[in-house]
């Protein structure tokens, strides 16, 4: 049986001004994948994220995700994708619970307490749940940050060099936190890096991109 595709992407291009930042790009993403998006600094990646997240618009091509285009159903769209796009922002005074609840408040998701302390314990985070986020690490920030785009349970996760400025402990915290949203969640990931050794551990398909194309 042949898997779903839940992204498919065709001919898709960008320009800002005279700069073409993604040149005719088209890939697809099987439900179940963790999908590398690799190449180097300005290759277009975190461009090409944008549109698929409909933060920017593209100047051509056709984005389809879940089966739908953002001009049909992108509500519906969002609501089954999270990401963290950059590093992941919080309310530094607050602790890892409150700012939880809080982007749950926000984003209209009823949690309950119990399932808050299921997530913090899911990305690492258990028996810091009340410690103020200003005194976490960047790696822990960072996972707060998946525990933050699990809230609304999406089927697709969205990560944009996730590991850029970690140790290697980070690195290696995140990393297998990524392998558990695919093994024990059933999470497809898309993953963008500039380094194909971390890509190699993580991914079964990977979308080279370089210069745009």
């Amino acid at each position: 049986m042949q898997a779903e595709t839940i992204v498919k992407v065709e001919h898709l291009s960008k320009r800002f001004g005279q700069f073409e930042a993604v040149k005719d790009v088209s890939f697809s993403v099987q439900r179940g994948d963790v999908v590398g998006f690799l190449g180097p600094n300005g290759a277009g990646k975190s461009t090409t994220i944008r549109c698929l997240l409909s933060l920017i618009t593209p100047d051509s091509g056709k984005i389809e995700l879940f089966g739908s285009t953002y001009q049909q159903n992108r509500k519906g769209i969002l609501a089954r994708i999270g990401s963290i796009i950059e590093k992941p922002d919080f309310y530094k005074y607050l602790s890892a619970l409150k700012n939880l609840e809080i982007f749950a408040r926000i984003s209209g998701v009823a949690v309950t307490e119990k399932q808050l302390y299921e997530q913090l314990e899911f990305v690492g985070l258990a028996g810091r749940e009340k410690d103020k986020v200003a005194g976490f690490s960047h790696g822990m920030k960072q996972r707060l940050g998946i525990a933050q785009t699990l809230l609304h349970q999406p089927e697709l996760i969205i990560l944009d060099e996730p590991t850029t400025g970690l140790d290697p402990q980070g690195i290696i915290e995140v990393r297998e936190l990524i392998l558990r949203l695919k093994n024990e969640q059933q999470k497809t990931v898309i993953l963008s890096s500039h380094q194909l050794s971390e890509i190699e551990l993580l991914a079964n398909r990977m979308v080279i991109i370089n210069r745009g194309e």
